[in-house]
């Protein structure tokens, strides 16, 4: 562990040493969030200019998600191996140089080849900073603080992703969406050479299991394929591929289970709050991240909304996130525990999804789009933090990386399934609607308010899942729960 871990001191330079490493942590984690994002709006800008076609064009985004997907357990507990400095900072070199291949791409196979090394380098960054946070700020009342500001940049720039996307299409080109990633990432690796603590890891030999690292990134990279591609694939090809993946996961807990080192020790998942609190997000990343793509395609396609004014319209929602999650969050969560914080926060998201249900075709911003709008940014607001102490209150401090890449897998395979059955659900609803005469944009609203009604009851069932299997025991802690 990190020498921050270790000395208790409490002296004015060490927790300027603490909060100025979260400050590097949390840049280097918004270039990749950004990245999930900023993409959306200037998916049209990119077609035009290299030529895709409709499915080819999914593959700027699915050659990203795979091996970020894929990666991110095995490179949270190499993390733990290897040392975690070692494993961000090398991550975020990669993400930035795969930027900038991104940025002069000309053609499309050198785009695609350099956004699956952004996946590569991006999940080598995400799947360690959670360890690293928990590690730097062990007493709970701190901890919930930083996780609080790490959850506000991670869930705002998720949002502001989608207006820097609009703003830099619009006034640069869509290459501008990549390369100003250059400039962040090399001041913010500068930083994390400087400021963060070095850490020696536990050492490859205590953990390096290949066969297992082989088995569990071919499953995940297998389960976010067949997710991010099923609606371009027929039944049975999807659901051979989804035998394929849970038949690797098998093989990969088997070999868990026998091995000596095992590269994920199974007796993580016998935690409650760690199990419970990815179960949760699965279901509340697919609502909220499918509202995302599917919100901005209602303004553009049905409001009629530009680039750069459908990246304005979401802009209220990084605001209200980092006010709320940095100014009450830590404290919410600290009176009133996470359980009912995160329960209240996933009332608000069902609400908020209940009322995008029926966006008109004639809709108004004021009135149908930014109401709902403000309940997801309050529900996610108060949801996130809390949702994230608990599951990494689950784990222990050994295990804190590879808990960290399970939570960030769990949000990556969570965002492709609601992207995935979400995007299909309404297209399908909308290509019915048209060949039975109804007009295109009335039909396309129709099929988007499927959409919004079915990421409703994802809400609703992470609802249900966070009462039954999240609630804290008598005496509880309220910041960080048990084990």
């Amino acid at each position: 562990m990190t020498s921050t871990v270790e000395s208790p001191a409490r002296t004015p330079r060490r927790t300027y040493s603490r909060w100025a490493s979260l400050v590097v942590l949390c840049a280097g984690a918004l270039m990749t969030i950004l990245d999930g994002n900023i993409v959306t709006v200037a998916m049209p800008a990119v077609q035009n200019d290299l030529g895709f076609t409709g499915p080819g064009l999914a593959w700027v985004v699915n050659a990203y998600l795979i091996p970020f997907g894929g990666l991110l357990l095995l490179t949270g507990r190499l993390g733990d191996l290897v040392g975690r400095k070692r494993m961000f900072t090398t991550g975020l070199a990669l993400f930035t140089v795969a930027s900038v291949l991104c940025g002069v791409a000309t053609g499309q196979g050198v785009l695609i080849a350099a956004r699956a090394l952004q996946g590569v380098g991006g999940a080598m960054t995400m799947a360690v900073v959670l360890g690293m946070v928990v590690a730097l700020f062990p007493e709970p009342r701190e901890r919930a603080r930083a996780i609080a500001v790490f959850s506000a940049v991670g869930a705002a720039g998720g949002a502001l992703g989608t207006f820097l996307g609009g703003a830099l299409t619009e006034a640069l080109s869509w290459h501008w969406i990549f390369l100003i990633n250059l400039p962040i990432g090399v001041v913010a690796w500068l930083a994390a050479v400087r400021v963060l603590a070095p850490d020696e890891g536990a050492g490859l030999g205590r953990g390096a299991d290949c066969p297992g690292a082989a088995l569990v990134t071919g499953a995940l990279m297998l389960t976010v394929y067949t997710i991010t591609g099923a609606g371009d694939r027929g039944a049975s090809t999807t659901a051979l591929l989804a035998v394929v993946a849970c038949a690797l996961f098998a093989g990969f807990a088997v070999r868990q289970a026998r091995t000596a080192r095992p590269l994920l020790r199974l007796r993580l998942f016998r935690s409650r709050l760690l199990t419970g609190a990815n179960a949760v997000q699965v279901l509340m990343v697919a609502a909220m991240y499918g509202f995302q793509f599917i919100g901005a395609l209602y303004l553009q396609r049905v409001l009629g909304y530009g680039e750069l004014a459908t990246g304005t319209a979401f802009l209220p929602a990084p605001v209200a996130i980092g006010v709320l999650m940095l100014g009450l969050s830590a404290r919410t969560v600290g009176r009133f525990g996470p359980y009912r914080v995160l329960l209240a926060g996933l009332v608000l998201i069902v609400a908020g999804m209940a009322l995008l249900s029926r966006a008109p075709v004639d809709g108004s911003y004021l009135t149908d789009v930014l109401p709902p709008l403000l309940l997801l940014a309050v529900g996610f607001a108060a949801a996130m933090p809390a949702l994230t102490g608990l599951a990494m209150a689950g784990a222990r401090e050994e295990d804190a990386g590879l808990a960290s890449g399970l939570f960030n897998t769990t949000q990556v395979v969570g965002g492709s399934l609601g992207l995935a059955v979400l995007s299909t659900l309404a297209a399908g609803r909308t290509e019915g609607l048209v060949g039975g005469g109804t007009g295109t944009v009335a039909a396309t609203a129709e099929g988007y308010q499927l959409a919004f009604r079915v990421a409703a009851a994802f809400a609703v069932v992470a609802l249900a899942v966070a009462a039954a299997a999240l609630r804290e025991p008598a005496g509880g802690t309220g910041a960080g729960g048990s084990r």
